[in-house]
């Protein structure tokens, strides 16, 4: 049978190069006939007459010839195939199988040594509103009464997993039994210390801890280019909120982000992110950035003299920073100014002692500068108001909020949020009225506000300015460069 086999093979294989070689041997003769043709009419006119007549017949059988061709072709492709056929099935073939054995050095101490590892799994979440012991733990893949009784009925752990939010790292064994949860959170967001529940399995059973620790700064840096928005360009870059807000902040004296941000700005950004235990839990400020925005550049960088308070300045040491911000709504729109108008309720003509910041409903109203809470509560048609004393008998008025968040008498700084925008009050839609007074006399802030300048750095903080300068210049350009490979 194997002998047969070979013998059938070589046959096949020798009938298809005999079929190629054909094949070949009719394409070459067929173009040296076209090119005798060629020649002969072109050297011997009196040949012309017979090849004429040879091609006459040859348009006048075309199918005979095509199917001459075509029955020799078809002939020697089915012979093949017969061929072929005759070859053993070769399901039929027998099956010969060959086993080798294989031994493995110590295999019973591998063995031996691995049933004395103890597992544990490690799981991370967030408590939630509605949990109860059993829920949280078994969402962390864990089922232990005894754990969730504990959790229930301990003091210390009953009021950390009281709150929703709160990071929850547990570690588990093999029996799904509880070794150690930690739960970690700020008791509030200006907090420099974090808490830390501790729970873990202890040969006299579960033991529960409650810690103190300092959170560590890590630098992050990014960058983008804004394609519609600074919001879209930030999300892409995955940039938090937080440090969004301080960016418009920096450069609100520099970039009117309301109506001259252009597309295709750039920015890039070093920040500070707060850590506990390896893992963030807010982010801090913006060391240092930069802004290209129509063909121009932008740069900023924090820099605190010592005994002082910290501010951000160019990178030529000229501050940034006026005494108040330009605006008391970021990615607001400026809808009325300080001028006379018809009043939208009334419909009278009257003036109009603010500027209007259209925004949705629940923006936060920002302090644009430090001071007092001089009022907050109910006035009128202005509705819900809040009014910031500040230095040099100035104050502001925020009014028509749908939330106040200060009380009278609080002291706020420069960027922090005092509510939240509405339509309190005699308003026809949410936005925010906010008004400037100088000794008690209304004035257009915008005047007011562009005139109001910080104080210059001194000749000796000059000095040391250049050093956290150079800084923060090797810094932007390591997050340009990783702005333009994520680009491309």
């Amino acid at each position: 049978m194997p002998l047969f086999a070979r013998f059938q093979s070589r046959l096949y294989a020798s009938f298809i190069g005999i079929l190629f070689l054909c094949a070949y041997v009719l394409g070459v003769a067929l173009l040296a006939f076209q090119k005798a043709l060629v020649w002969l009419d072109g050297q011997h006119p009196h040949l012309a007459f017979a090849r004429q007549t040879l091609a006459r017949w040859l348009s006048l059988h075309p199918k005979t010839i095509s199917m001459t061709l075509g029955s020799v072709l078809l002939a020697g492709g089915g012979g093949a195939f017969a061929i072929a056929n005759f070859g053993p099935d070769i399901s039929a073939q027998p099956v010969v199988t060959v086993t080798v054995p294989v031994e493995i050095a110590k295999l019973e101490e591998q063995a031996q040594m691995l049933d004395q590892i103890n597992m544990s799994l490690r799981r991370t979440d967030s408590t939630r509103s509605s949990d109860t012991p059993e829920s949280l733990l078994r969402r962390l893949g864990m089922v232990d009464p005894e754990a969730a009784n504990y959790l229930r009925k301990n003091p210390i752990a009953k009021q950390a997993l009281k709150q929703s939010g709160r990071s929850v790292v547990a570690e588990a064994d093999e029996q799904q039994r509880l070794l150690k949860l930690h739960v970690r959170w700020l008791n509030s967001e200006s907090d420099t210390l974090f808490q830390r529940l501790v729970v873990k399995r202890t040969p006299q059973g579960l033991q529960a801890s409650l810690e103190t620790s300092p959170m560590n700064a890590a630098i992050r840096m990014t960058g983008g280019t804004v394609a519609s928005s600074l919001y879209d360009a930030a999300d892409e870059a995955r940039l938090p909120d937080a440090i969004i807000g301080q960016l418009t902040q920096i450069f609100s004296s520099q970039i009117d982000f309301h109506r001259t941000l252009r597309k295709g700005a750039r920015f890039s950004v070093v920040y500070e992110v707060l850590e506990a235990d390896g893992e963030p839990v807010r982010t801090g400020r913006v060391l240092t950035a930069e802004f290209n925005n129509h063909n121009k550049s932008y740069q900023a960088v924090w820099h605190q003299e010592p005994g002082q308070k910290g501010d951000y300045y160019s990178l030529d040491g000229k501050s940034l920073s006026r005494a108040y911000l330009a605006s008391p709504v970021a990615f607001s729109r400026k809808t009325s100014g300080f001028s006379m108008r018809m009043h939208p309720v009334l419909q009278t003509m009257k003036a109009h002692l603010g500027v209007d910041y259209a925004a949705p409903t629940g923006t936060p109203a920002l302090s644009i500068g430090d001071g007092v809470v001089d009022f907050a509560g109910v006035q009128g048609g202005y509705g819900n108001m809040v009014i910031v004393r500040h230095g040099g008998n100035h104050s502001t008025v925020y009014a028509h909020l749908s939330r106040i968040h200060v009380q009278k008498g609080q002291t706020v700084q420069k960027g922090q949020a005092i509510g939240a925008v509405g339509s309190t009050g005699m308003s026809t839609g949410p936005h925010l009225h906010f008004e400037f007074r100088v000794n008690g006399t209304h004035v257009d802030p915008e005047k007011i506000i562009q005139q109001a300048q910080s104080t210059p750095l001194s000749p000796a903080g000059m000095a040391r300015f250049k050093s956290t300068s150079a800084s923060a210049r090797a810094q932007l350009q390591a997050a340009a460069l990783m702005r333009e490979g994520a680009a491309q």
